[in-house]
């Protein structure tokens, strides 16, 4: 079995009488360790699919395991496990809390889990031991960012989900960040899955999905990716 595999999952939304597939039958896999970049149209179920994969949304119908266990089986209790020592998230707008300083928003994360990583070197690791006493306010989105990168896989999660993480961000300090990702993947084995529109991120990726209309139309292991500092867009 495939680290993590959807089985035909359907998201439906009703609107009166009116069925909306959000996602409708979708089927992939991703192995242990890949970097994974889905790509797809606004209101092609990026964000849904991604939520279903973390634990947020449940799905209508389908399967969905990683490492082995069926994800979409789980109770409430169970899945709020799940998210809390499995998976790491990134959001396009950081969600950081303001009144904690940029150490103490990732200190938060690793106490919720029995084998956290070292909070002070995620700080060097991704560049900011110097802004360690800064709140949010006083940090530029890039380097917010990197604080919520940081926070997220202070759990050791297993998967690292990131919703268009670059979004908010000017376009040198969105290649850093993409930069820190893809050395998460290649140097730390953690397997990454990112969704965007922008389709030339696809050159870094192990694996690229495409969603279409709540349907993945392709799902390729690219054998060569390449370094983010070589993309342009």
């Amino acid at each position: 079995m495939a680290y993590i595999e959807f089985r035909d999952v359907k998201k439906v939304y009703k609107t009166g009488s009116v069925d909306l597939f959000a996602l409708n039958g979708a089927d992939f896999i991703i192995e242990k360790g890949e970097l994974c970049i889905i790509v797809g149209q606004s209101g092609a179920g990026k964000t849904t699919l991604l939520n279903i994969m973390g634990g947020m949304d449940r799905l209508s119908s389908g399967q969905v395991f990683l490492d082995g266990r069926e994800i979409s089986a789980l109770k409430e209790n169970d899945l709020a496990l799940y998210r809390r020592n499995d998976v790491g998230f990134v959001f396009q707008f950081y969600n950081l809390i303001p009144n904690l300083t940029a150490y103490e928003n990732i200190e938060m994360a690793s106490q919720l889990v029995k084998e956290p990583m070292d909070c002070e070197k995620l700080l060097r690791d991704v560049g900011l031991t110097e802004r360690k006493n800064n709140f949010p306010s006083q940090l530029s989105g890039g380097e917010q960012q990197r604080i919520a990168i940081a926070r997220a896989i202070a759990k050791n999660p297993k998967l690292l989900l990131c919703d268009e993480p670059t979004g908010a961000l000017d376009y040198q300090t969105g290649k850093a960040v993409l930069k820190l990702l893809q050395d998460l993947s290649l140097k730390n084995g953690m397997t990454v899955v990112i969704i965007t529109h922008n389709t030339a991120l696809t050159a870094m990726a192990d694996r690229v999905i495409r969603l279409k209309n709540g349907v993945v139309s392709s799902n390729v292991v690219n054998p060569n990716p390449v370094s983010i500092d070589l993309i342009e867009w």
